[in-house]
């Protein structure tokens, strides 16, 4: 695996609330430079987290403005062999995934393209420390689609199987793509949903349904040399991400840093394995950041360092050297002066952490 040292670098998460991605890459390389991704714009046609990863899977029907998986269309069963047979062909070397239907969809997906083109325009990338890829996590999505009656595909073990396949293939894509420019590779498993684990909502899915899923999608992007990050922009069982295999934990520090505490032996077993922290402590909730300000953010990103240090017994500069400086989640909902605004403090919280 790829050894990298942060030490507070500003990495987004990855919407924005823009409708053109060129202006989304100019605010990509001003705020976040060292770690550059590719971004979702979810103003425009099915650029949302769960559109923008469906079209490929067998029996996607778009009927009356609805997405859905229809297993009793009449192709079905033979897309459904297909869609096994190149995925194999992947895993056993013996097909381009580039030539396969695993493809980012180039309407869907438009932010990677226009990240892939402006890397390969580039003079010279010795700045950048890392580049940054994302796939909605399979709990969140195989939870969100539905089949032809409204039941999540979760809960279909044929149907959950395809999906947790298919988010595998996407982010190795992903990965093949932007491997070529020589950095290291992150792809981040976006995870709202993961916020309702044991919930009622979800009281059917056990732990090893979650830790399952991601330890099949993990498991082969650390063959590919990749650094795997899980985002949950809300509080969860955290001990599901410490144990899932994942390098990277991306949460919201500004409203959840108490509730990750809870889990400190986990947490520091964590980062003492080498492992890294995605510190969301700039909050991209509207309410919280149009009063919030660098100072305060700042003071409170200090005392949360201090509290961690004592909590875990590591200390703070070997904390800031496994950690990345974040906003709590994307800024795809808030207008655009708050979405700027959470960017611009987020690279000036990286630059005060250089001085600690």
């Amino acid at each position: 695996m790829q050894t990298i040292k942060p030490k507070g670098l500003p990495m987004l998460i990855g919407s924005l609330p823009l409708e053109d991605h060129k202006k989304a890459l100019e605010w990509v390389f001003k705020y976040s430079p060292y770690i550059p991704l590719w971004i979702q714009l979810p103003k425009r046609p099915f650029e949302g987290m769960i559109s923008q990863f469906m079209e490929s899977l067998p029996g996607y029907t778009f009927k009356s403005g609805k997405e859905f998986i229809d297993t009793a269309t009449p192709t079905f069963q033979e897309e459904m062999v297909s869609f096994y047979e190149e995925y194999m062909g992947v895993i056993e070397g013996k097909i381009n995934i580039e030539n396969t239907r695993f493809t980012l969809n180039r309407d869907r997906a438009a932010g990677f393209y226009h990240l892939v083109d402006r890397l390969t325009q580039m003079d010279g990338l010795d700045n950048i420390y890392a580049i940054k890829g994302q796939i909605t996590g399979p709990i969140t999505f195989a939870t969100a689609v539905k089949d032809a009656d409204g039941r999540a595909i979760f809960y279909d073990l044929q149907l959950r199987d395809m999906a947790v396949k298919h988010l595998t293939m996407l982010s190795a894509y992903q990965a093949r793509v932007l491997s070529r420019f020589n950095k290291p590779v992150i792809i981040f498993l976006d995870e709202p949903a993961l916020a309702g684990f044991g919930s009622s909502e979800f009281i059917s899915i056990s732990r090893d349904d979650v830790l399952s899923a991601f330890s099949e999608i993990i498991d082969y992007l650390h063959t590919q040399n990749v650094l795997v990050g899980i985002h949950v922009c809300a509080n969860t069982d955290w001990s599901l991400v410490f144990d899932s295999g994942a390098d990277i934990l991306s949460f919201d520090a500004y409203s959840y840093f108490d509730k990750l505490l809870l889990f400190k032996d986990k947490l520091r077993d964590f980062l003492t394995h080498g492992k890294f922290i995605a510190w969301g402590i700039v909050p991209t909730d509207a309410k919280y950041i149009e009063k919030e300000t660098f100072d305060n953010l700042y003071n409170k990103f200090m005392t949360q360092l201090n509290t961690m240090e004592e909590q875990t017994g590591i200390n703070t500069s070997q904390i800031i050297t496994n950690t990345f400086i974040t906003p709590s989640c994307g800024a795809g909902s808030l207008n655009i002066e708050l979405a700027q605004k959470v960017l611009a403090i987020t690279y000036d919280m990286y630059k005060a952490v250089l001085k600690i």
